[in-house]
């Protein structure tokens, strides 16, 4: 699929700081168990939210929900901090990555595609989440993240030859709004 089927996307996301983007195929996305196993031994989000596993489904259902958008689009931007060691800094920059995700998406969407988010977040919303008691009180805002999902972000880095990291203290945030 060229970028241009969706009418002006490659003018609107010229206004944004996208650093790196590509229109790719659903059907070639891997979807990883040892992705998970991180996310559960690793993630102190794991069990706690509507975005992260297990609440998210396994990972066969995950791969299917995404493989039903036959694209994606999948872009990086670019964060500075002072101390990338510094794990809170550099968790703050995400919001800015999570509102750009936001304006693509509705844009893809307000050209009538049907969209599916997967991002950088675990989901921070709500000051506490209300899983697993009641339903996501805001399901068409949360998105999941990537790895949530079992998705090897390295994999469609490198397929798609794009950057990966820039070093320093710079840090690059990826999102995947899957369509159809």
């Amino acid at each position: 699929m060229e970028i241009e089927k969706i009418t002006g996307l490659e003018e609107f996301i010229a206004q944004y700081p996208v650093f790196e983007y590509r229109i790719i195929n659903s059907q070639d996305l891997n979807f990883s168990p040892r992705v998970r196993f991180i996310c559960e031994n690793e993630c102190q989000r794991y069990g706690t939210t509507w975005a992260c596993p297990p609440a998210v489904g396994n990972l066969e259902e995950c791969e299917a929900r995404c493989k039903a958008y036959p694209y994606g689009f999948f872009f990086s931007s670019v964060a500075e901090v002072s101390d990338i060691m510094n794990m809170k800094d550099m968790l703050d920059t995400r919001r800015a990555h999570e509102d750009l995700t936001n304006e693509i998406g509705n844009y893809i969407k307000e050209q009538g595609y049907d969209c599916f988010i997967l991002s950088t977040e675990s989901c921070a919303i709500c000051e506490r989440c209300a899983y697993p008691d009641s339903p996501c009180r805001f399901p068409e805002r949360m998105h999941p993240c990537l790895e949530s999902h079992g998705v090897v972000v390295s994999e469609i880095v490198e397929t798609n030859e794009m950057t990966y990291s820039l070093g320093g203290n710079t840090i690059l945030w990826f999102s995947l709004i899957l369509f159809r």
